[in-house]
Formats: C-alpha cells, sequence, structure tokens
C-alpha cells in the first residue's frame, strides 16, 4: 500500500487515503500553507482549489469539458427558459431582510392581502392521491428487481403518474404494438430516472428523454437500456438554457412533460420550455409536475408575474411571499397545518399588530408558507390554461405526512 495523507478523519476515524504532495506528509486539500487560501472554482462552484493554482485548475476543470462540450448542442441556447434578463437573482438573505424591515402595519396589511388572495382563487385546491393498480403491483415486484427506492418515493411517482393519467393523458400498455403509438416521456430534474422508471415498466412507453444538469451514481438508466423496445436520452443541461424544439429525435414526436419536485424556478422554466413561446406546445399531450422549494422562487423566472400584480401584489411583496413559503416545512405537524388551511384562515388573526407577531408560532406560520405556496402555484396554473392547456389541475398529490411539498400541477391536451 502506498504512503497515505497524514491528516486524521475525526468522523471516519481513519487517516486520509489520498497521496501526500511532495515534500510534505499532507495532500493537496490537507496541506497547510500559511501564503494562501482556498477559493471556490469560479467554473464549478461545488468544489475550491488553492488560490495559487486557480489559473491551472480552470485549464483542466472536470466541468469546463462539458461545458465546452454543450455549447456546440443544437438544443443548447442560453437563457432561453430564463425569463426577464434584465432582473437579477435575489438572495435569501436579501429576502429575509427586506421583510424584516417591513413595519408591523405594512406586514400586516401583507399578510391580510396574502389570506384574501388565497381564500379567493385557492379553495378549489382538491386532495387528489392516486394510487393506480399497474403501480401498486410494481411496487409490490420492486423488492424482487432489487431496485432502491424509499416506499414515500414511490408513493408520490405512482400518484404523479396517476393523476396524469386519470387525465387520460395516456394508457395502460400491455404490447409492442401499443408502445409503438404511446407519446415520448421528457422527465425534467430526472435526477437518477426512477420516476420515468416507473412509468417505463408500468404504461410502456418507446422515447424516453431525461433532462439533468447534474451528473449522478445508481441511475435507472442502466435498466432502461435493456428494454429492447425503449430509446433512451439522457441530456445533461440546465432547463433554463434547453430548447426542446431542437431535439433531433423529439422534433414532431407528442410527448409528455413530468417532473418530481422541481425546486423553485424549475417549474418555472420547465413550462416555459414546454408551453411558452419557444416551447413545443403543439406535441405536448399531457403535465405533471411537483413543485417544491418556492423559497427559491425568483422574481426573474416567475412564469406570471401579470397575475401578482393582478392580486395587488408587487414584486417586493413576491420575494416577500417566496420568504414566507420557507415556514411551512418548520411545523412538526405538517397534516395539521394543512387542514387549518381548509377549515379556517383565523388562525393568523389577532387582537392588534402587535400580538399576532408574538404570538405567531410554528403552526401558524407553517399556515402562512402554504398559503404563499399555493398563491405561486395558482399563478403557475393561471398561465397554463392562458396558454392553451385549460383541461388543467393543481392538487394535493400525497397526504402531508408522506410530504408536505405536496402540489401537483396537472395538464393534458
Amino acid at each position: 500500500m502506498g504512503v497515505r495523507c497524514k491528516f486524521w478523519l475525526l468522523k471516519k476515524k481513519r487517516f486520509c487515503a489520498i497521496p501526500p504532495l511532495p515534500n510534505t506528509e499532507f495532500c493537496g486539500n490537507h496541506s497547510t500553507r500559511s501564503d494562501d487560501r482556498w477559493i471556490q472554482c469560479s467554473i464549478d462552484p461545488s468544489h475550491s482549489v488553492l488560490e495559487s493554482n486557480l489559473e491551472n485548475h480552470l485549464r483542466r476543470c472536470p466541468l469546463l469539458k462539458h461545458k465546452n462540450s454543450l455549447s456546440l448542442q443544437p438544443f443548447y441556447r442560453k437563457g432561453i427558459n430564463g425569463g426577464d434578463e434584465e432582473d437579477e437573482d435575489v438572495s435569501s438573505e436579501s429576502k429575509r431582510m427586506a421583510v424584516q424591515s417591513i413595519t408591523v402595519p405594512e406586514l400586516v396589511k401583507l399578510i391580510e392581502k396574502i389570506k384574501s388572495v388565497h381564500a379567493s382563487i385557492c379553495k378549489d385546491i382538491q386532495d387528489s392521491y392516486n394510487m393506480p393498480e399497474v403501480c401498486r403491483n410494481w411496487i409490490n415486484r420492486a423488492n424482487d428487481w432489487k431496485i432502491p427506492f424509499q416506499e414515500k418515493h414511490v408513493i408520490q411517482q405512482a400518484s404523479i403518474l396517476g393523476n396524469l393519467e386519470k387525465l387520460g393523458a395516456f394508457k395502460s400498455c400491455s404490447s409492442v404494438g401499443e408502445q409503438l403509438h404511446s407519446p415520448a416521456v421528457v422527465e425534467f430534474g430526472a435526477g437518477r430516472g426512477y420516476l420515468t422508471q416507473m412509468l417505463a415498466d408500468c404504461y410502456g412507453v418507446s422515447k424516453v428523454f431525461l433532462i439533468e444538469r447534474k451528473s449522478y451514481k445508481l441511475k435507472a438508466d442502466r435498466s432502461l437500456r435493456q428494454k429492447e423496445s425503449l430509446m433512451l436520452e439522457r441530456l445533461r443541461i440546465d432547463i433554463e438554457d434547453l430548447n426542446l424544439n431542437a431535439i433531433g429525435s423529439l422534433q414532431g414526436v407528442p410527448y409528455l412533460a413530468i417532473g418530481k419536485h422541481l425546486c423553485g424556478p424549475a417549474t418555472d422554466m420547465t413550462l416555459r420550455c414546454c408551453v411558452g413561446e419557444n416551447g413545443s406546445t403543439s406535441y405536448l399531450r399531457g403535465l405533471s409536475i411537483a413543485t417544491c422549494c418556492h423559497h427559491l422562487c425568483q422574481w426573474k423566472h416567475y412564469i406570471n408575474k401579470s397575475f401578482f400584480f393582478s392580486q395587488g401584489m408587487s414584486k417586493d411583496e413576491f420575494h416577500a411571499v417566496t420568504w414566507f413559503t420557507s415556514w411551512a416545512v418548520d411545523s412538526a405537524d405538517h397534516e395539521e397545518s394543512d387542514t387549518k388551511i381548509r377549515e379556517n384562515e383565523k388562525v393568523l388573526e389577532g387582537d392588534d399588530d402587535d400580538e399576532l407577531l408574538r404570538n405567531m408560532c410554528a403552526r401558524d406560520r407553517a399556515v402562512l408558507g402554504f398559503m404563499c405556496k399555493d398563491i405561486i402555484d395558482a399563478g403557475r396554473l393561471m398561465w397554463i390554461r392562458e396558454h392553451g392547456l385549460e383541461k388543467s389541475e393543481l392538487v394535493k398529490y400525497v397526504p402531508s405526512n408522506i410530504s408536505p411539498e405536496n402540489r401537483l400541477l396537472i395538464a393534458s391536451c
């Protein structure tokens, strides 16, 4: 065994396994240099390098080769689904500071406005937990196939597909002949691709496109490629930069757009990609997108700014609403918070302004957070309908105890 770095990893209770640098006992990650410091890589901020090595690193950063290759692809068009270029992203810290700078009367007025908007446009959000029989059988067989999954995730996947089936977007296919006429599937934010794995096994599809900007291990791709009748393409690209119309093998092909937990602005970018001016709505047959992480939403990317204006809410109030959404997952009892919204919305009321703020416990904050999430998603639903997908709904697709992030946008053409 070669010489190893002498840095002791306390949590792993062993020495670092990386070989040391010349003339030192430590590797590059653990060498101590008083005249240098670690900085983020400007190409890929997920890792850091020594400042003195930055210039050399930038020439061989693993992500650089991918970016150079991606820029040559016909379906790459930087920022095509990003929204308004003149607007800038607002950090969570900036949102927090802006909310904290609001006076008590202004905050009370904003909360009352949120309650009023929610009561007027979000009262029709229905519980729609669907477990199709074909998916239930798949789950029962999955252990024999040794497919890695957690029960809560496959329950969500099944209901995402079940709600799409309920709208008539696809039918269960039992033969290869039926598969040839089934629509293609485009999974946005695909991750490892297990949502598509369930769809392909249960309903039969002939073409699959997995859209994901990150690289993952333990993907479902290997299992999907074993299906002789299935054509699979994985595109490592940010949804913001994807021109769906320029994917050669998807041109002129009817398709379903699906996504499980598209974080924050990824939902808006996906809708713009499929339904907006740059999208291919004429070939879209169905849409099933589980939204989440609304606190990451940005005015720059949000799909329906006119909706917020029509409700008398400003750009700054949108940022406040997105910041409030983080409170939805603060409460330990999500089911109770969700029930409170359905039963009544008086939980946020107080005798005066100061009392309202003093008495806003975790449950009260969660109620307000869920209201804000619903309002953001309701704007997205209205935008979908305005762009021709009138057969569309916003539903709660799983119980809150399975996931508090349980809103689903579904549409069928």
